[in-house]
Parts: C-alpha cells; structure tokens; sequence
C-alpha cells in the first residue's frame, strides 16, 4: 500500500530511525516501524484489519480517519487516499477499496 505524511515531521520519523528512537523512545519507534511496514507491504487495508495493533475506523469527530495501537495510550492516526472512502450500500467502508493512507499524526486521543 502506498504510505504518505501529513508533514515534514512525520516523514522524518518513518525514514530516520534515529531521529525516531529519539523522539520517541525505543518501544514507541519500534511500534511505529511495525505499523508501517504492516501497512506497506498489504495489498489494502484488509489485509492488516485482524493484524495485531487493532487496526479500526474512528467514530464521531474523528469519523473519516482510523486508527492502529502503538505503545498505549498513543496511537497511530491515519486517512485513506480515496475520497470519498469507498462504503457498501450499507455505508460501511470497503477495506478491500483503500489502497492507500496518509499518516496524519501520532496521538493520545482518548485525554
């Protein structure tokens, strides 16, 4: 799947990963390589759904956007390139349609 980032920032983690052990921490840097290289090597967003980090769609204000677990409480917050996200006629999203993300933050959405 194609990976790309909201900011500067983030690209720089993702490709410098002693940037990213600085900035994080061991336990976080090492999640967040695992997430994106889970994601890059799918197909589609299908393919990581019942991988370890408990990949799921955001409700409510954050509707649009998914999420997968790094180190709790942060997590890894990202957006499919498709728009509209495609969705069933039940309008639940196709996860077999997104083949593409853009990672938009690193987050503890839940304080």
């Amino acid at each position: 799947m194609e990976i790309t980032f909201r900011n500067n920032k983030l690209r720089v983690l993702a490709n410098d990963d002693r940037k990213c052990l600085l900035k994080m921490g061991k336990v976080r840097s090492e999640k967040f390589k695992v997430r994106l290289d889970q994601l890059q090597s799918a197909q589609s967003l299908e393919e990581v759904r019942y991988l370890p980090g408990n990949y799921h769609e955001l409700v409510g204000d954050r509707k649009g956007q998914w999420s997968c677990d790094l180190d709790q409480p942060y997590r890894l917050i990202f957006e499919p390139h498709e728009d509209p996200v495609p969705i069933d006629n039940q309008g639940r999203s196709i996860w077999f349609e997104i083949r593409g993300i853009e990672v938009i933050e690193i987050i503890d959405y839940h304080k």
